[in-house]
């Protein structure tokens, strides 16, 4: 006799998705209250015409600005891997722009990732670094923990000789609030490998940056 699924225990997959949507409404909705309390907070009336709809706008937007924690980092280099056994000079991609939030304020820092590495056999294809940066970027950071891990899973995933990252940033919580200085910019590196244990390969690299700037 056949079993029933529901007299066991076990899920359905029509079950399954049903159960997420409404986890998710709920989390949503959760969500939205959450901003009307900050409105509240600050003097706002959330029901008023112009903020109606307000609550709803900001949590799809941070579910946009934080995309990063649903995308597997590691998954964007896997197969765009090329085998190339000639090839052993840096490869640089810079200017790659990145929007992230400050995880201490929720502010924005912008700014450009400038990733360089040295190839051991293999080489990857340049938009993936691109992607690398922007889902690690598309979650609450800090600057200096978003430079080691864009340089740490190259280094993992690409197994080159080595591999450089330097950031530089604008942060928005120190140009709108605290000390309000508005031109102030922060720069980050990360240097593993080669880039770290021989000076004239981390200088090549520093060379490139500068001129690339002329």
């Amino acid at each position: 006799m056949r079993s029933n699924s529901r007299s066991n225990g076990a899920v359905t997959p029509a079950e399954s998705v049903s159960d997420k949507r409404r986890t998710n409404a709920r989390d949503r909705s959760s969500a939205e209250n959450a901003v009307r309390c900050i409105l509240r907070h600050i003097g706002e009336d959330p029901e008023r015409e112009g903020l109606a709809r307000t609550p709803s706008r900001v949590v799809q937007a941070y579910e946009y600005l934080t995309s990063g924690y649903t995308q597997n980092p590691k998954q964007a280099i896997n197969g765009a891997l090329f085998t190339e056994e000639h090839y052993q000079e840096i490869i640089l991609c810079r200017d790659l722009d990145f929007y992230s939030l400050c995880e201490h304020h929720l502010l924005p820092f912008i700014g450009k990732a400038h990733v360089a590495y040295l190839p051991n056999r293999h080489i990857v294809g340049l938009s993936k670094i691109a992607r690398l940066v922007e889902i690690y970027a598309r979650r609450l950071q800090i600057q200096e923990r978003l430079t080691t891990q864009i340089a740490q899973t190259i280094m993992d995933e690409i197994k080159p000789l080595g591999v450089a990252v330097v950031l530089e940033a604008e942060h928005l919580c120190m140009r709108m609030r605290g000390v309000e200085k508005q031109n102030s910019h922060v720069t980050t590196s990360a240097m593993l490998g080669r880039f770290r244990t021989h000076l004239e390969t981390r200088q090549e690299f520093m060379n490139l940056l500068r001129n690339g700037k002329n």
